[in-house]
């Protein structure tokens, strides 16, 4: 007898270890239960969330997120929350998403390692490459696939991705069945190499589950704090301490915490890390459900002060321009309007006559002026398309698409002077004192209104700083003049390049 289960135990080995060499993808299972199934429909359900979370305006090198997977129309808005944190202009070489098990009990973790994950927004591409290397190279990562395939907590996360990146990397999809600390510090062990600011590290996970709505506040609350710490001992004594309290209802703190004490395991010691709360709910803030009995949800960011201070040095650093540089972006702008205006084309950019400082990611807003009057204005704070493509758009856009002129003429077009202002990264401020004319560019924002002036009209126009503030706010937000001492303010730094060039 035991010799005919060790027989089917060695058939069921190889029946699993074939399977996974087969390649199968991922398909959805939580598309219609959690969110949208329909293309059209979650694309716009995204949109939606995006428009309305909680910005960062900050600049950061995101390491890692942790993000809620419940229902989008529960924890959506937490979501988007969690991932706008991360510049739109961020490249990664991978993502790494890290979810625990809802489904099954195993004595490791489970990689994703023989096809790539299917959403109805398409496929995302799984970096088997990495995937098999933990498999082959680590015992704790030994688990089957059959993991990943009832599992949500992966899948929720990747219409997110899917939507907020213009170039998807590639995913390494990580599920762990343990609850053993030990073993969960083996599992960081593993991943550690990958561990870089190349790469980007998705924590999935909700927090308490189930008490009342003030409890799940408290409670989340003080989970939230012990991960900011970024001690995992702390973590754990939080979560201890948490249960030892029998609130009722709690069942847990995070359901995902085995998820998030491996990321604590990668980043302890590194003093260069620094971890951030930016938004939270849970899901009686939601109008489809009761305040008795809830889940929490954290966004929640870690970032890396000294790519920080690495990125904010680039991108002043690339606020320089040569007088060739200069002159292209010029010519692009006169092209394109040119263009649009004799023959209804799209000027035609020689891609290989731009240099590499041009085909950084940055905002630049066009000005167009007559006789000093401005005859229209358009751009982009932050984008993750190349500076002459941004002022490309852009001075189509100030020409024939500024709202408040009609379309620029071609005899308009003979009188027209042209500014290009090259815009930095946003900063929050918590004093009015802090704004320098002629430096400083100011952005308002309260709600779903928001409005900015660039650093240039407050000089042209002779104002003080309360009255750069009050125009912005009146005819930029919709404020009313007074509508910024109660909303948030941001500044920004931009270089103004003005054509010398005869039209």
């Amino acid at each position: 007898m035991q010799t005919v289960f060790i027989v089917l135990l060695s058939i069921f080995t190889i029946m699993e270890t074939f399977s996974q060499s087969i390649s199968t993808d991922r398909q959805p299972v939580a598309a219609g239960k959690f969110y949208p199934a329909d293309r059209e429909t979650l694309t716009k359900n995204l949109s939606q969330l995006f428009e309305n979370c909680k910005k960062s305006p900050e600049n950061w090198y995101v390491r890692a997120i942790i993000s809620p997977h419940a229902g989008y129309q529960f924890s959506g808005k937490t979501s988007a929350a969690a991932f706008s944190a991360i510049p739109k202009n961020a490249v990664y070489k991978n993502i790494f998403i890290i979810g625990s098990s809802h489904i099954m009990y195993f004595d490791g973790a489970s990689v994703y390692n023989c096809g790539d994950y299917i959403t109805p927004l398409g496929k995302v591409p799984v970096n088997k490459e990495i995937a098999n290397k933990l498999i082959m190279n680590n015992k704790v990562f030994d688990f089957p696939i059959t993991a990943h395939i009832q599992e949500h907590s992966i899948e929720n996360q990747i219409p997110f991705i899917q939507y907020y990146f213009k170039d998807i990397p590639p995913i390494v999809p990580v599920i762990i069945g343990t609850d053993d600390e030990k073993t969960v510090k083996k599992i960081a062990e593993a991943l550690r190499p990958w561990f870089t600011p190349e790469n980007l590290f998705i924590i999935s996970s909700d927090f308490s589950h189930y008490p009342a709505y003030k409890d799940a506040v408290e409670t989340d609350n003080i989970t939230a704090k012990s991960i900011i710490s970024g001690s995992p001992k702390t973590f754990l004594s939080t979560l201890s301490k948490n249960a030892s309290k029998q609130i009722p209802g709690l069942v847990t703190s995070m359901c995902g915490w085995t998820s998030g004490l491996t990321l604590l395991n990668l980043a302890e010691g590194d003093n260069n890390l620094e971890i951030k709360l930016v938004d939270y709910s849970n899901s009686g803030d939601s109008p489809n459900a009761g305040k008795d009995e809830v889940v929490g949800y954290n966004a929640i960011v870690m970032i890396d002060k000294k790519q920080n201070e690495a990125t904010a040095q680039g991108a002043a650093n690339s606020f320089s321009f040569t007088e060739n540089e200069k002159k292209q972006l010029f010519n692009i702008v006169r092209g394109s309007i040119q263009a649009k205006l004799n023959v209804n084309n799209k000027f035609v950019i020689d891609e290989k006559t731009i240099s590499e400082n041009l085909k950084k990611p940055l905002g630049a807003f066009v000005t167009l002026k007559i006789n000093g009057a401005l005859r229209g204005c358009i751009g982009r704070f932050i984008s993750s398309e190349s500076l002459y493509n941004v002022v490309q758009e852009s001075a189509i856009s100030s020409a024939f698409e500024d709202p408040r002129f009609s379309q620029l003429t071609k005899d308009e077009y003979k009188k027209t002077d042209i500014e290009i202002t090259v815009i930095g990264p946003l900063k929050k401020i918590n004093s009015i004192k802090e704004i320098v004319l002629g430096k400083h560019g100011i952005y308002i924002k309260k709600d779903n209104r928001a409005g900015t002036m660039l650093p240039q009209v407050a000089i042209e126009n002779g104002w003080t700083v309360e009255e750069f503030l009050g125009f912005t706010s009146r005819d930029k937000a919709g404020l009313g003049w007074d509508g910024w001492k109660d909303a948030e303010l941001f500044i920004y730094e931009g270089v103004v390049l003005e054509d010398t060039d005869s039209k």
